[in-house]
């Protein structure tokens, strides 16, 4: 091994909450350890529409022991969170190389190496251990029809402002699209919604939400087309065709719905590039990496995987921010044979429940 390689115990990779939880257990554990993400702190939180709310409680989202206080003492706003983010790496001066890219992982001499890219340049690092805390929303969920790279067309809701006195057509019926046709609604779009299914799921949109999007689609404020999919977009216009969901019709003749702008909100896929390379074993529907859910290890020697990503790409959700607080405990105590301090990892909400396979 050359000698510029730099070495290290344990490589965590990725720095959104749970991975940062780890990081302050870590440090505490005197463990030798490097931190890497490949964009900056609370990266998909930061993906999220503009003052977005938490679905938790402050409570079960803070880490590290560090009270999530808000303004108004309600649901965190992403703005709130990422300064709250922000503020533990401060409060435990955590190291972390942000924007460097991991791009390849390799087994190698009984550990690991580490192949990473930062503006431009690239870096090797050898550990015994990796910790894998990525997420599971590193793509759009793509339609593969035509017209959807067109420049009207996204994928990610920003804020509504853009889209005031226009034709807004969203795809999608769960949580993200629900809000994005409230707000933009609310900022004068003309917003119309497909969904594949004959109706919403109310455990899939936030309680304080859903309501008021049923009124606006009843009193016809809101366009809604069920039972739809998207088959082609083109400048001017969407056409959908029937779904072959479960309470649809059995047939049905397409619908060309004008729309200024188009937004596709139909959920995102985990990136398991990092699991694949190592050979980690990928398991059912969701494609979660196979672990041993006492110590979060994979069916790899070493390699553990913390967060969301231990539910792979989520197509029923059951990982979330708030339930995922004890990976970081198990995976200390596999690593370091010693429980964290109970004041360094949130207690409020141990049920751990991965999806079947």
């Amino acid at each position: 091994m050359s000698d510029d390689v730099i070495r290290t115990q344990v490589a965590l990779i990725g720095a959104g909450p749970i991975g940062l939880e780890l990081a302050v257990a870590l440090k505490h554990m005197g463990v030798d350890y490097l931190h890497f993400d490949a964009g900056q702190v609370g990266q998909t939180v930061s993906w999220y529409p503009h003052q977005t709310r938490f679905f938790s409680s402050p409570e079960r989202i803070a880490i590290a022991g560090v009270p999530l206080v808000t303004v108004d003492q309600s649901k965190a706003t992403r703005e709130e969170y990422l300064a709250y983010l922000r503020g533990i790496v401060e409060q435990f001066d955590l190291q972390i190389r942000t924007y460097e890219r991991v791009e390849r992982l390799e087994r190698h001499d009984g550990g690991f190496l580490l192949h990473t890219r930062r503006h431009g340049q690239g870096h090797t690092y050898a550990a015994k251990q990796v910790v894998l805390a990525i997420g599971d929303m590193h793509r759009p969920r793509r339609l593969n029809i035509p017209g959807e790279d067109l420049e009207h067309v996204s994928h990610y809701f920003d804020e509504p402002h853009r889209y005031f006195r226009q034709r807004l057509l969203i795809v999608g019926g769960r949580n993200s699209a629900a809000e994005a046709a409230l707000r933009c609604h609310r900022a004068g779009a003309q917003v119309a919604l497909s969904y594949r299914r004959p109706a919403f799921d109310n455990k899939s949109i936030k309680y304080w939400i859903l309501p008021e999007l049923e009124s606006l689609i009843r009193h016809k404020h809101i366009g809604f087309f069920p039972c739809t999919v998207p088959q082609r977009i083109t400048p001017t216009h969407v056409t959908l065709g029937p779904s072959d969901q479960e309470g649809c019709p059995a047939s049905a003749d397409p619908v060309d719905v004008p729309a200024d702008f188009v937004l596709l909100l139909t959920g995102y896929v985990m990136d398991s590039s990092l699991l694949e390379q190592v050979g980690v074993e990928l398991v059912g529907e969701n494609r979660q990496p196979k672990l041993d859910p006492q110590t979060m290890q994979t069916n790899v020697p070493g390699l553990f995987v913390a967060g969301t990503a231990a539910g792979g790409t989520q197509v029923r959700f059951r990982l979330f921010i708030e339930n995922c607080h004890p990976h970081v405990t198990r995976i200390i105590k596999a690593i370091t044979g010693h429980t964290p301090p109970t004041h360094l990892v949130n207690q409020t909400a141990t049920r751990f429940e991965l999806p079947e396979a």
